[in-house]
């Protein structure tokens, strides 16, 4: 019914990879293919192996499962769209407690009626979005920072602070091409 690749990690796989829950899910423990680093699998491509697989008004959901945490809805295919690359919204490393012994990553996968799905354009785009602006935000604090002065309770940030950022930011994004990647974009 479908395949799956994880971009540089792996050979495409089918459906038998997965464990089938019922005749409606299955799941794949990433523990195989990531051990603890599953936050290292960044994205998959899922495909349907033949369109016609699954009926109308029906859809293949794509969630992630960090260890001891919630499904994490990812996007979903259908017969007009057959195949995505779809972003994992795993937690940050950092904002997760230690993982419990015995619990791995998940990915689900699931057929589901297509109404009762989040629009899959914008499955992720949100989160995304709010991941790049704090990045932003953090790298120009960091910046302002460096440049402050302490009067009371307030910082004191040169008048022309922004636009010194802003040019510094772009000529940085000019300089290396993987610059703005590190903020998720």
């Amino acid at each position: 019914m479908f395949g799956v690749v994880f971009p540089e990690l792996s050979f495409p796989m089918d459906i038998s990879s997965f464990s089938q829950i019922d005749p409606f899910h299955w799941l794949l423990d990433l523990s195989s293919m990531a051990g603890e680093a599953y936050h290292s699998v960044k994205e998959l491509c899922i495909f349907l192996l033949n369109p016609n697989s699954l009926p109308a008004g029906k859809a293949l959901a794509v969630y992630a499962q960090p260890p001891s945490g919630p499904f994490l809805f990812c996007g979903a295919l259908h017969g007009s769209r057959p195949s995505a690359l779809l972003r994992l919204p795993w937690p940050d490393p950092a904002d997760v407690a230690a993982t419990p012994a015995g619990s791995s990553a998940k990915i689900g996968v699931s057929i589901e009626d297509l109404a009762a799905l989040p629009a899959v354009a914008d499955a992720g785009k949100e989160e995304a979005a709010a991941r790049v602006a704090l990045k932003v935000g953090e790298n120009l604090f960091n910046f302002m920072q460096s440049f402050c002065g302490v009067d009371g309770n307030r910082l004191v940030v040169p008048m022309d602070i922004l636009d010194q950022w802003f040019k510094k930011f772009q000529e940085r994004s000019r300089k290396d091409p993987t610059y703005l990647k590190a903020f998720g974009l």
